[in-house]
């Protein structure tokens, strides 16, 4: 066989084998539907939950970057923790390990055409007798792995072509282990999959082209090339896919760095080990156990860091929101002086207003939804760490008026959370007008506006006869706004759908500017105020 038979084979083969583990993963992805998200939901409740799921769903759909996406998702929709993800993760790694066992046990032993050609047949008779159905689905999966199974027998046969005039042997050593991770390294990047890189390497080694801690060495860089995908998707991404991008990198790193230095040693104990399992003595077999052994290592490396690391990571990529969402009185030393915990209490709780109020006045001036929705998040993380104090402190010895400020103080938080809410809210309303803002419309904002000005908590109250007075005022404007709008609807000179959405700002505005002042009441900084005609709050 020629060399530009072979290198042709060669690259036929990694064609194939891409071709057919994308149809393969994008089929089970189908197929498994949204049993990807709820096993990710209900089985990480543990650490040995997280990563029984995360190795399953891996070798299941043949693909840890699946898995990892799948993952930071669900962190980011707040359905998992950071440290819960991790764990997810890291059985990714370990599962992944099941591409080196299907191309020894089952790709390396078969005549693969018997088994590739019947499965791709009956793979697309599924799919076309299907195609919009789970047994489409399923079909496109069995397709795919008779296409990666061609791609193992078309690589096969490149590198035969190879070992009789070319061999990597020579590069032993430590200079050549270290080429040999760096080889993998590069055919991971390139080809942007690992399961490719790994078939690779084993096919190559089973043909007798490098030695086994060549190979070993090679399996160890395509380990650490998936990291490279993880960082790529990680830029510009939100905090948390960054921090779960820095998890994958440090593990692969690490697991890779720690399984080099004991290379000799691995290599010994896993001819042991395969020798004890009455495994193939063909090297594929043996790389295949070398890939399982040394992320099952990099698992019990990381069992006792992971919390170290998730603490390290939730410290890292900070945005200013999550910044916010950190209380920053509430101090668990002061627990024990009742006094302190409700002055605490009561500076916390005012830098929720602050942050609610603004929201509402960035909703009011067109902020993106997306940026309100995250402030929203702070909001609701600094309600739950007041709520969580409260209760820490309702366990305390105190006096009987100490006891009575609490329920107080989460009501005020329960105001400025349902003010949040309704801010997030008139964002979604006001990116719906694209129209001129009508004259009455505008005197009610800056009604509005002049009345968060004087409960905003960051100001205090300057004036409490001008709290009542702006209230009043602010619903006169907002009744005229609604009469003024009601009768352009009914003319004609105003779009109803639009009138309707109109309105629904004007009303949002209102309930949230109420919501700011029940709390300012509360807080102790205005007296309580007239109920306008027709006035009505949302929270009780």
């Amino acid at each position: 066989m020629n060399d530009w038979t072979a290198i042709g084979g060669l690259l036929g083969g990694i064609g194939l084998f891409l071709l057919g583990m994308g149809l393969m993963t994008d089929g089970l992805k189908l197929a498994a539907g949204p049993a990807l998200g709820r096993i990710l939901t209900y089985s990480t409740r543990t650490r040995m939950r997280g990563l029984a799921s995360g190795a399953l769903l891996t070798a299941l759909v043949q693909s840890s970057s699946a898995v990892t996406v799948a993952a930071i998702g669900f962190v980011n929709a707040g359905l998992l923790t950071l440290g819960q993800s991790l764990w997810v993760l890291f059985g990714a790694n370990v599962g992944t390990t099941m591409t080196g066992w299907l191309v020894a046990l089952v790709g390396l032993k078969f005549k693969i055409d018997l088994l590739a050609l019947p499965l791709i047949g009956i793979g697309m008779a599924l799919r076309l007798s299907g195609e919009h159905s789970r047994r489409g689905a399923a079909g496109l999966a069995l397709a795919g792995f008779g296409v990666l199974f061609l791609g193992i027998d078309m690589l096969q046969v490149g590198f035969s072509g190879f070992t009789s005039d070319f061999s990597l042997n020579e590069f032993d050593g430590v200079t050549g282990l270290l080429l040999m991770v760096l080889s993998g390294l590069l055919m991971t990047v390139l080809m942007q999959s690992s399961s490719a890189s790994l078939t690779i390497v084993l096919t190559a080694a089973q043909g007798g082209l490098i030695s086994i801690e060549s190979a070993a060495a090679a399996v160890l860089g395509a380990n650490i090339g998936t990291t490279v995908t993880a960082l790529i998707a990680a830029i510009g991404a939100t905090p948390n896919a960054k921090r779960a991008a820095s998890a994958h990198v440090l593990f692969n790193v690490l697991t890779g760095i720690v399984a080099l230095l004991m290379l000799p040693l691995l290599v010994a104990l896993i001819a042991e080990l395969r020798d004890l399992l009455q495994l193939d003595s063909a090297p594929a077999a043996f790389l295949a156990l070398f890939h399982t052994v040394f992320n099952l290592l990099g698992v019990a490396l990381m069992w006792p860091l992971v919390g170290s690391l998730t603490y390290f990571l939730e410290r890292r990529f900070r945005t200013a929101e999550e910044d916010e969402a950190r209380p920053q009185h509430l101090d668990a030393n002061v627990l024990g002086v009742p006094t302190l915990a409700l002055d605490a209490l009561h500076q916390e709780v005012r830098r929720m207003g602050v942050l609610a109020i603004r929201m509402l006045r960035d909703a009011n001036d067109g902020q993106a939804q997306d940026r309100l929705e995250r402030e929203r998040q702070a909001v609701l993380a600094l309600n739950h760490a007041i709520a969580d104090f409260i209760m820490r402190l309702s366990r305390t010895e105190m006096s009987i008026e100490s006891a009575q400020r609490l329920p107080q103080i989460l009501r005020i938080a329960r105001y400025y959370e349902t003010l949040a809410e309704l801010a997030v809210e008139l964002a979604a309303v006001m990116h719906e007008n694209a129209n001129p803002v009508p004259v009455e419309a505008g005197k009610f904002t800056a009604q509005a506006e002049a009345m968060l000005e004087e409960v905003d908590p960051a100001n205090g109250i300057r004036d409490r006869a001008t709290v009542e007075a702006t209230l009043v005022t602010l619903e006169a404007h907002y009744q005229s706004l609604k009469s003024h709008l009601l009768e352009a609807g009914a003319h004609g000179e105003l779009p109803v759908p639009e009138m309707e959405t109109r309105l629904r700002a004007a009303s949002m505005t209102r309930r949230a500017v109420e919501q700011a002042v029940k709390a300012a009441v509360m807080l102790g900084d205005a007296p309580p105020p007239p109920a306008p005609h027709g006035a009505q709050g949302t929270a009780q």
